[in-house]
């Protein structure tokens, strides 16, 4: 509940210092949230959360007060200076690229309740506030590192949180450059994200799935549900005609309008990159690791053998 006061006082807050106030209360809510006495992973991963959340709230501070000598006491700082360290302080606390180092490690130590808050409720917060700024020239090489990176990265992981992570930070690409456009494209995509992340996690957390090889051998009986989890790893990706290629298609159309073709190239590039990594995953969950058809051939010649 603190945690969710916590954003929305950073969302409607009309100052810098009340923005900074709500940043903190949601950060150390989260933190009671992430530590577990049993799981040293866990208790590592909450200190790395606070420490990179305090560095960029202190950055975020720092740079506010900066703003507030220039208004009331008229001293020469340069304000598109301060703005952009502001900017980069809000990129560290959502975790966009090239501040994204903590994040695939944190998440590895996370369970996936607490991932899911980290990837979806954690960013909204940062975001709001990037939105409120909209330096374009910062927001272009976030987007472009965020969305290289994030399919990059995923491309030899074999745990899925990892994967997850890397994933998060390709679609925060997609998102920042969502918000140099439009706000409402940026809310309609986060929506669709947070939704299939949600779904996905959900079925992780149920069947305890952490690693990818846990993947291929366990769903061997159920199709229905094997099918239901890959659909929804490739509408995650962006494939049409899947739920997650509408928002994508959204900002595609967007950004075409507003003439950046060298930006849409790069992210549409890095997303078949990540595309190409899900559709392995599903190929080899498909096809390689599917018993069923074999044995039932191997039972059915025997039957035959038997009745003749």
């Amino acid at each position: 509940t603190i945690m969710i006061i916590g954003t929305l006082i950073t969302v409607s807050s009309n100052s810098w210092l009340g923005a900074w106030m709500g940043l903190e209360i949601n950060l150390l809510s989260f933190i009671p949230l992430l530590s577990d006495n049993n799981n040293s992973m866990s208790t590592e991963a909450s200190l790395k959360y606070f420490l990179t959340q305090a560095l960029a709230s202190t950055v975020l501070l720092f740079s506010s007060i900066l703003l507030m000598l220039k208004n009331n006491m008229n001293t020469e700082i340069n304000e598109s200076f301060t703005s952009m360290i502001i900017m980069s302080a809000l990129l560290l606390k959502s975790g966009a690229a090239p501040f994204h180092f903590w994040f695939p490690n944190m998440m590895e130590g996370l369970t996936w309740i607490n991932s899911l808050i980290l990837m979806t409720w954690q960013k909204i917060a940062p975001l709001m506030l990037i939105s409120y700024l909209n330096i374009k020239n910062l927001l272009l090489i976030s987007v472009i590192l965020s969305v290289i990176i994030g399919a990059l990265g995923g491309l030899n992981q074999t745990s899925l949180r990892k994967l997850m992570a890397f994933s998060s930070i390709n679609h925060l690409g997609w998102m920042l450059s969502s918000i140099m456009i439009s706000e409402s494209i940026w809310l309609i995509y986060f929506l669709f994200y947070s939704f299939l992340s949600f779904i996905l996690i959900f079925m992780f957390n149920i069947f305890k799935l952490f690693h990818l090889n846990q993947l291929f051998s366990w769903f061997v009986n159920s199709k229905i549900v094997k099918f239901s989890m890959f659909i929804n790893f490739l509408s995650l990706g962006g494939l049409p005609p899947f739920l997650g290629f509408l928002p994508k298609w959204l900002v595609i159309q967007q950004l075409t309008l507003c003439n950046q073709y060298f930006l849409l190239t790069i992210m549409m590039m890095s997303t078949l990159i990540t595309l190409f990594f899900y559709l392995r995953i599903c190929y080899s969950a498909f096809m390689l690791n599917y018993y069923e058809n074999n044995w039932m051939m191997k039972m059915n010649m025997n039957s035959m053998n038997t009745n003749l």
